[in-house]
């Protein structure tokens, strides 16, 4: 990975922090991108005291914001004049409906929304300084998921593990969408089930679901057994070229058959694109 810029969301804690360290293990300049400044600005240290290499920077965002990822898209281009690997880790888990500051459900606005919309802004960059990588952290629970395109923002029955689900087959959708449209340029587009993680995500996440995960952690791999598949797909010469493909354990794997529906991808494209290009929210 020497000579290699790599961009990491959510990369202050868990996997995405180990995933940072391992790659700028490899020679990597690797850029964080977190919410909190504490927090982030203390992994970015930790990783330079733990692997000697000093080339590991950090860009502020919320990514409950819009605006904050178009700041954060522009900050790392004002900074970097390439970006070899895109690694869209950062996502969350509520029990109870939130709104984002745009007006969209916040699970759907940060486990997808913004994940879209950064990765748009950075396409150019990213088709420039080809051969270069997507890589988004899905998850198994997409299997449970769909897409209710009758009622993107969730105002009807909500339920936090059902929202779960569902960005995370939105991030599944997006990847094969996205690699579709990234052929010829040499960019592959590949999303990944990390594992059950005993990590802090959904520490608080209370219900049924929050007391089956945390009498769960026992059996959880470890942040560095659960970064393992995104650090393959961002570093490992075997997926050269390899793209639309889903991952888990490092293996590619058949995801839901609701992921592979063309018009449900193409259909969630053009309903993103429509909600991150206009500042007041459409009301569907």
């Amino acid at each position: 990975m020497e000579n290699k810029i790599v961009l990491i969301t959510g990369a202050s804690s868990g996997i995405g922090r180990v995933t940072a360290r391992e790659l700028a293990h490899m020679g990597a300049t690797v850029v964080l991108l977190g919410r909190n400044r504490e927090r982030t600005e203390a992994a970015r240290d930790a990783i330079i005291a733990e692997t000697g290499n000093e080339k590991v920077d950090f860009i502020l965002a919320d990514f409950a914001s819009l605006d904050a990822v178009r700041s954060a898209a522009d900050e790392f281009k004002r900074r970097y004049q390439r970006l070899d690997v895109l690694v869209n880790n950062a996502g969350l888990y509520l029990d109870e409906r939130q709104v984002s500051v745009d007006g969209y459900e916040m699970t759907f606005a940060v486990n997808h929304l913004a994940t879209f919309l950064l990765t748009d802004l950075l396409l150019e960059t990213l088709k420039a300084s080809a051969p270069s990588r997507i890589v988004t952290v899905s998850s198994g629970a997409h299997m449970a998921g769909g897409v209710r395109f009758d009622d993107p923002r969730a105002m009807r029955g909500y339920n936090g593990f059902r929202a779960y689900a569902d960005s995370k087959l939105a991030n599944i959708l997006f990847t094969y969408e996205l690699a579709r449209r990234l052929e010829g340029t040499g960019v592959t587009a590949n999303c990944l089930h990390p594992g059950a993680v005993n990590s802090n995500f959904a520490a608080e996440t209370k219900g049924l679901f929050g007391v089956f995960f945390n009498l769960g952690r026992i059996f959880m791999l470890s942040p560095e057994q659960g970064a393992a598949t995104s650090i393959y797909l961002a570093s490992s010469p075997e997926v050269d070229g390899v793209t639309g493909k889903y991952f888990a354990k490092r293996t590619a794997q058949t995801s839901s058959l609701a992921s592979y529906d063309r018009g449900a991808q193409t259909r969630l494209w053009e309903l993103s694109e429509e909600l991150v290009r206009n500042d007041t929210p459409i009301m569907l």
